[in-house]
């Protein structure tokens, strides 16, 4: 397989290990359903990727800081074993998501990447990108946390006149503005890379604005796997939202 091909079947096996974890366990310990989609999907992805890429490092959220080496490799996974495992934990939800992308030291930047959401079947992939909707006029839509929205939300929709749309993990609420769902995802509250490289792969294919909430670009496979705050949107609404947060942030 390619690596496009590889980071979507990664996405897929480790989400149907999920799948089938939820249907083993039921949903009467959250906590502990938690810590073993984490454990489980991670495994998988090791195992794959030492079979498949024995050469490559990896950075992932359940083993961040365990390969020292991908700081000086030419090509670095970046993987979320399971984002939004609260609603993993949830019976019912579907809004959670695997998270694989590949990063590349010539182009000091993502070239693959593959978001699976399990629960609705759906796997979207950086070489196949769904297509973009056409842009659409009236007020501006948010995806926004539905558990733990940041504070400075309610004031960037204010300045915007957008509405809030309460969606699950960062994953899905990045899909979402790739889908057409929202028009934006706007977070400064504190995420990693393997939160958001996946993502933004596929944001960044389909031509979907992808910055630092101060529009500096992401960056990723750094020391410090920190990074806190992004803004994947609608080019056609970058602007105006960029203008709000230097007000607001």
């Amino acid at each position: 397989m390619d690596d496009h091909a590889l980071a979507a079947w990664l996405a897929e096996v480790a989400g149907d290990a999920l799948l089938v974890l939820r249907e083993e366990s039921g949903f009467d310990d959250p906590a502990t359903l938690k810590a073993a989609g984490d454990k489980r999907s991670h495994d998988v992805l090791m195992t794959e990727l030492r079979r498949a890429r024995p050469a490559d490092a990896v950075l992932s959220e359940e083993g961040a800081r365990q390969d020292p080496a991908r700081l000086s490799a030419d090509r670095v996974w970046i993987v979320d074993p399971l984002d939004g495992t609260r609603e993993f934990s949830e019976a019912g939800r579907d809004d959670w998501a695997v998270h694989i992308a590949l990063w590349q030291r010539s182009t000091q930047g993502l070239v693959a990447g593959a978001v699976a959401m399990p629960a609705r079947g759906l796997v979207l992939r950086a070489d196949q990108p769904p297509p973009l909707p056409a842009d659409r006029e009236g007020q501006i839509r948010l995806a926004c946390s539905r558990t733990r929205p940041p504070a400075f939300l309610a004031d960037l929709a204010d300045a915007l006149g957008a509405c809030l749309v309460p969606m699950g993990s960062a994953g899905v609420k990045a899909c979402a503005v790739v889908t057409g769902e929202v028009d934006a995802y706007v977070h400064a509250g504190g995420q990693y890379e393997w939160d958001s490289a996946a993502p933004v792969a596929i944001a960044q294919a389909v031509g979907v604005h992808t910055s630092r909430v101060d529009g500096r670009p992401l960056t990723y496979n750094q020391a410090d796997p920190l990074l806190p705050d992004l803004l994947v949107c609608r080019s056609a609404v970058a602007a105006r939202i960029l203008d709000a947060l230097r007000v607001l942030i």
